[in-house]
């Protein structure tokens, strides 16, 4: 557990506070979302989150729910970002941990994100998490450099049968 842990709070995201991942994403990412990525941040209920640090909130997971070919779930990671002065302290893991139980509980078999090829510190935490590069897309992004970005995916081993 990390020093703050017990100071560290997560919450849905719902209309009445939907403002509060918006401003957190225009200080945390190089890019601005458009309503698509509210609308799936928001519909995709419990994999959404808002994080606080004795109450105020410093940061967010916002994860989208696909349906592959063949019908599996996977579980996509549009942001994860914790403000600066709150990094270390267990945030984002404390974010990650939630969305990787939460996606065992449901079955959910697999968890992936884009990151960009440079930032070495979200590579680096997201491997601790079991993670690995899967794929790297050239160009992905279109306004920012480098536009190249790495998958990074996890896969969940799922229980074999219920009951």
């Amino acid at each position: 557990m990390g020093a703050g842990e017990g100071r560290i709070s997560l919450d849905g995201v719902r209309d009445k506070n939907l403002m509060q991942l918006k401003k957190l994403n225009s200080v945390l990412f190089p890019v601005r979302y458009n309503d698509n990525y509210y609308h799936d941040a928001l519909s995709s209920n419990d994999f959404t989150k808002l994080a606080y640090y004795n109450d105020i909130c410093v940061g967010s997971i916002a994860c989208r729910i696909e349906r592959k070919e063949g019908g599996a779930v996977r579980a996509y990671i549009m942001t994860l970002g914790v403000l600066a002065p709150y990094r270390g302290l267990g945030i984002g893991t404390k974010l990650l941990n939630h969305v990787i139980d939460l996606s065992s509980k449901q079955n959910i078999g697999e968890i992936y994100l884009h990151v960009q090829t440079n930032n070495e510190d979200a590579i680096s935490f997201y491997k601790k998490f079991g993670f690995e590069i899967t794929e790297t897309i050239q160009n992905y992004y279109t306004h920012i450099t480098p536009p190249d970005c790495f998958v990074v995916t996890k896969y969940i081993a799922q229980p074999q049968s219920k009951k």
